[in-house]
């Protein structure tokens, strides 16, 4: 192997270790001390147990030694995001006002990974609640972007785009609700799938929340959902076990019809460079044989300021039931948008969970005469560390979510996959947005893109001293 072991892909590891090329052991000894030599910088991960993960890293090579691995997972270094129950690690969800406990049990994708033999490498950091597309944080450490660390990974899956992106082994599992998979990964330059609602099993369920996979590449993604789609009965909005051939990427775009979205209706205005790169990823599909067509915006400003009084008011429910010892724990971003939740009405909150419906409809309609739809992840590139979000606004909270909430809301599944690098050289991802539940669909797109995109930029390099130094 020429490569650096924690910059292998999980195929490779796999192939690696069926043939005794590579062990567990020393693959998870490299992958703890690049996190090690990182974390200074990036303060990509809590509850990071050593001796956890080489037990796990040690069962492993036993049974690749006997011939008995429990799947092409079994050794791979995995990050949870720690809002994934995993058995004895507290959760404190990004916030220095929970009251820490040891979970008692894995949840469901936590679940499947450790009877896939994953290694338990790290729990990577969110913002508080889940509720920023940011790294900020009042309980952890500023997470920073391994692309320029004066700028945000994005979230709220902050902590595993960072890993992703700065080699922390090949997998990281995030969640998703509004674009906290697909908005790090697009600021970070790897792929975020966030699967189809019940795809991937997961507790608490909520309408609108998945966990995906984000990796660097679709290949160790698609790995990732032959595991994580195994069925458990403890999401009661599941889907259906199917037996999809999740390693069957290859399709021929020829003749498939997509409609590209650029304008989302409402939101922040989408940055030049930004339409470029996903125009210019148009033109290639259509010069492999696609058709591509340009479509309108599918949500309006009422949908999403319906949206935003709901969770507003559960936001507020949640932070009222607090000791004023622990409310003034929260972020002061999240306080001050939580704040106008108790003076919401009954009615405009009903009417505003109402908009979950009206924005499902409009998703699935205006998707539905394409096999897929192209558009950008985001309006903009990656923003200062120190942010909330890119326009640092508690009262202007979702303006850069405009191309991703759609998509919780309707329950399609949607990828985003590296389009290109602005003048800064910054990540631009692409989105690519299936019929609900054509999963696979959406990773072989993500997968044809691969192929089709000009070559990638090397993987960013931490610079300890730089970073040091503007602190």
């Amino acid at each position: 192997m020429t490569e650096a072991l924690h910059a292998l892909s999980a195929t490779e590891l796999g192939a690696a270790y069926a043939s005794g090329a590579l062990s567990p052991v020393e693959v998870t000894r490299a992958v703890l001390a690049h996190i090690d030599a990182c974390e200074p910088v990036l303060h990509a991960t809590w509850a990071q147990d050593e001796a956890e993960a080489l037990h796990m890293a040690q069962a492993s090579e036993a049974r690749w030694r006997h011939g008995q691995p429990f799947s092409a997972l079994d050794g791979v270094p995995v990050t949870l995001k720690e809002n994934i129950a995993t058995r004895g690690v507290p959760m404190p969800l990004g916030c220095a006002a929970t009251v820490l406990s040891r979970a008692l049990d894995d949840a469901p994708p936590a679940a499947r990974l450790r009877e896939a033999g994953a290694v338990f490498v790290a729990r990577t950091t969110m913002p508080d609640w889940g509720m920023l597309s940011s790294g900020l944080s009042s309980f952890h450490a500023l997470a920073r972007n391994p692309w320029d660390t004066r700028l945000n990974p994005g979230g709220s899956s902050a902590g595993a785009g960072a890993a992703a992106a700065a080699g922390y082994g090949p997998l990281h599992l995030g969640t998703d609700i509004g674009g906290s998979i697909r908005l790090p990964a697009s600021w970070c330059g790897v792929v975020g799938f966030k699967p189809s609602l019940g795809r991937i099993p997961i507790k608490p369920p909520f309408a609108g929340r998945v966990a995906g996979p984000m990796t660097r590449t679709v290949a160790d993604a698609a790995l990732a959902m032959s595991v994580l789609s195994r069925p458990d009965w403890r999401d009661g909005m599941s889907l259906p076990p199917q037996p999809i051939e999740w390693q069957q990427l290859e399709r021929d775009v020829r003749g498939l019809r997509f409609g590209l979205l650029l304008d989302a209706g409402w939101g922040d205005a989408l940055n030049p460079e930004v339409a470029l790169a996903v125009s210019d990823a148009a033109r290639a599909f259509e010069a492999a044989g696609a058709v591509v067509e340009p479509i309108g915006p599918l949500s309006t400003r009422a949908m999403v300021q319906g949206l935003d009084h709901f969770w507003r008011m559960r936001s507020w429910l949640d932070y009222a039931a607090m000791p004023p010892e622990r409310q003034a724990k929260v972020l002061p971003y999240i306080r001050d948008w939580i704040a106008a939740g108790q003076h919401l009405t009954a009615e405009q909150v009903f009417r505003g969970y109402s908009q979950i419906a009206a924005l499902r409809d409009s998703a699935i309609a205006a998707c539905q005469p394409f096999d897929f739809v192209l558009s950008p992840v985001s309006p903009e590139t990656a923003f200062p560390a120190e942010q909330a979000s890119p326009l640092n606004d508690p009262e202007r909270p979702f303006e850069h979510i405009a191309y991703t909430l759609p998509y919780n809301m309707s329950e399609q599944p949607a990828i985003s996959v590296n389009a290109g690098f602005d003048a800064a050289g910054l990540p631009i991802g692409l989105q690519i947005i299936g019929r609900r539940h054509d999963d696979l669909g959406v990773l072989q797109m993500a997968r044809a893109w691969e192929q089709l995109r000009p070559a990638q930029r090397p993987w960013p390099e931490v610079s300890i001293p730089a970073v040091q130094s503007r602190a």
